[in-house]
């Protein structure tokens, strides 16, 4: 490992701040709590500041279409889950049922939460607001926080449909668009560079945004002009990137005047400079031609002319996506790692007299959640973050305790979520701890008596998951990385089948596109299992190389399919035989948990192009595999 495990685990990102989400999220919770305030009715006023606070940490910067449903979903779970906690409360259920029916809503909480980012904000919160809603204080009548919290995100949703639409820029598809040309041309800058590797991933990671952002293409719909434009853009950069790609795998730069042209191409789509002109460069080599005519394609859907890509469109998504994921194992398997948590967070806060207990089984809900790294890191920063809340807390009562100051600290709060998110999860938990505390005031606690228990209370929650839920569950790296490097191997096999293959053309650029989406998918597990002490993240260093490898021949076979359209070079079925049998070879060993041990050497210099792209790609993985 470059970094020792404890390194990486406090590793901080630096993500732009989103300063339309956090003006959203502070008018969402200081509006309510203000009109609690003047009505006298604080309790909704609380209520409503919940919603508006789980509506805020599902949203994004994206379409109507794809926003209003994601914070529906979030939010609805959110108020089903309310209703249950409040009913349980209201109708005095016995401990042992309540247990039982928190620790079902666990179940069905983890495997939602596995199938995907808009399942596991669902999920979550269909958990914390059921703990929420048993031990808070209830509502007059009981039953009114539910419709209340979705009367609080419904005033988020307001708030993201007043921002003007008329504009280019204030269009989030065409920033997305914009940030992926931008990350382009960093690209096209890095080639022949050390640095050539981070800018790829970062380009895939903003393709992989922008992506989602698009309606996907269903046959016989009509697209407006808008969606069909963003599309042919979108589906330019595809294949620029894939030419990008090659480049990158083959070592060779090219002209800065080139490598700035995607800027360029980013200001205009942004309105912000007419479309540039094309510069005068002659490339020399297959893959520098195959660059030279995706720039061309790219320059003139820009510019809004006439352009033929020649590539298939995207395939629908399977209706039965969400069942598949629901029923599959790997979410029943969550399912039930959250259902034993929660379990026995209630057997213990059921026999341990605590001040609020439901903030146990809340915290298992919030460090369960699977798409925010490994289990082990958010539970040790859950608990730093919390002491470090909780102090910040104190100090903030000690100076005032006026009703209309603590709800303008938990409106700034909940501001800083979504950015303190992408930092660091131990600072995401520090920025929720003090709002969620002065919440609990409102509620009718008062004093900095109440705060440090809920120290303990997040202690002993991290313990649970930690004990629980990481080192007694049967579940390794190798049960996370290894079947999303199978995954991934898969997809490039794919990739190169579709290159190599003589006959109809297909979708190749799809077919690269979703390569690399499972490339960074187990990237990403790759590093989540670096941040855990060993021997888990010794297991996870060890997949490292064979994750790069697969990037590079991503790249290599990009490379080849130029050398093939421009070059004058015929597939060679020996060389596809070899490296679609090193990677069945990689996927049996990534299957069977043995990690390949052999070493290899990154490219230092620009590959000959008269040599095949593949052969050099095919020495790489026997060497990995030796």
């Amino acid at each position: 490992m470059s970094a020792s495990w404890w390194a990486q685990a406090a590793r901080t990102g630096r993500p732009p701040v989103p300063w339309g989400l956090m003006a959203r999220g502070a008018a969402g919770m200081g509006t309510p709590l203000a009109l609690g305030l003047l009505t006298g009715r604080l309790d909704l006023g609380v209520y409503a500041g919940l919603g508006a606070m789980h509506a805020t940490m599902n949203d994004r910067d994206e379409p109507a279409g794809l926003r209003v449903p994601r914070i529906a979903g979030a939010v609805g779970a959110s108020a089903l889950g309310m209703l249950t906690g409040a009913a349980l409360q209201h109708f005095g259920a016995p401990t042992l049922l309540a247990g039982l029916v928190l620790t079902l809503l666990g179940f069905a909480s983890g495997a939602l939460s596995a199938t995907g980012p808009r399942g596991s904000g669902a999920g979550m919160l269909l958990l914390v607001s059921a703990t929420l809603g048993a031990g808070m204080p209830l509502s007059t009548p009981w039953w009114a926080a539910a419709p209340t919290m979705l009367t609080g995100a419904a005033f988020v949703v307001l708030l993201g449909t007043l921002r003007p639409s008329r504009r280019p820029a204030a269009d989030p598809r065409r920033r997305a668009l914009a940030a992926a040309l931008t990350a382009l041309g960093t690209t096209l800058a890095d080639l022949g560079t050390p640095r050539g590797a981070d800018s790829r991933q970062t380009l895939t990671a903003r393709l992989n945004q922008l992506q989602d952002l698009l309606p996907p293409h269903r046959t016989g719909r009509q697209e407006s002009e808008r969606v069909r434009q963003l599309r042919t853009l979108y589906e330019a950069a595809l294949a620029a990137t894939e030419t990008a790609s090659g480049l990158l795998w083959a070592w060779r730069p090219v002209p800065a005047e080139v490598a700035a042209l995607p800027r360029q191409l980013a200001a205009a789509v942004l309105g912000a400079a007419p479309p540039p002109g094309y510069p005068d460069w002659r490339p020399d080599t297959p893959a520098l031609r195959a660059l030279d005519a995706a720039l061309r394609d790219l320059t003139d859907a820009v510019a809004g002319r006439p352009v033929v890509l020649g590539t298939a469109p995207a395939p629908p998504p399977d209706p039965w996506r969400l069942r598949a994921r629901l029923l599959s194992p790997a979410s029943v398997r969550y399912g039930l790692r959250v259902a034993l948590c929660i379990a026995v967070a209630s057997l213990l806060t059921a026999g341990v007299p605590l001040s609020r207990g439901y903030w146990v089984p809340m915290t298992v809900a919030f460090v369960l959640k699977p798409d925010l790294g490994s289990v082990f890191q958010r539970a040790v920063s859950r608990s730093v973050g919390t002491v470090l809340g909780v102090a910040v807390t104190a100090g903030l009562l000690s100076l005032t305790t006026s009703e209309w100051a603590l709800a303008a600290i938990a409106a700034l709060c909940v501001a800083l979520l979504p950015y303190s998110l992408g930092v660091h999860y131990g600072l995401n938990a520090a920025v929720m701890t003090p709002m969620a505390l002065i919440l609990v005031q409102f509620g009718g606690e008062s004093g900095t008596e109440e705060l440090w228990p809920r120290v303990l209370d997040t202690a002993l929650a991290s313990a649970i998951v930690l004990v629980f839920g990481y080192l007694l569950w049967p579940e390794r790296p190798q049960h996370r990385i290894e079947p999303r490097l199978a995954t991934a191997a898969t997809a490039v096999r794919a990739y190169l089948a579709s290159v190599v293959t003589e006959g109809p053309p297909v979708a190749e650029v799809w077919l690269r596109r979703t390569a690399y989406r499972a490339l960074a998918d187990a990237r990403q597990e790759v590093r989540h299992g670096l941040t855990e002490p060993p021997p888990n993240g010794r297991l996870a260093a060890q997949w490292l190389p064979a994750t790069a490898a697969l990037e590079r021949l991503a790249g290599a076979v990009a490379a080849y399919g130029a050398q093939i359209r421009y070059g004058d070079r015929s597939p060679d079925p020996a060389e596809a035989a070899r490296v679609l049998d090193a990677l069945d070879r990689l996927t049996a060993a990534a299957r069977s948990h043995r990690p390949p041990s052999g070493l290899t050497e990154r490219p230092s210099a620009p590959h000959d192009p008269t040599l095949s792209a593949l052969a050099r790609a095919a020495n790489e993985l026997d060497a990995l595999l030796a």
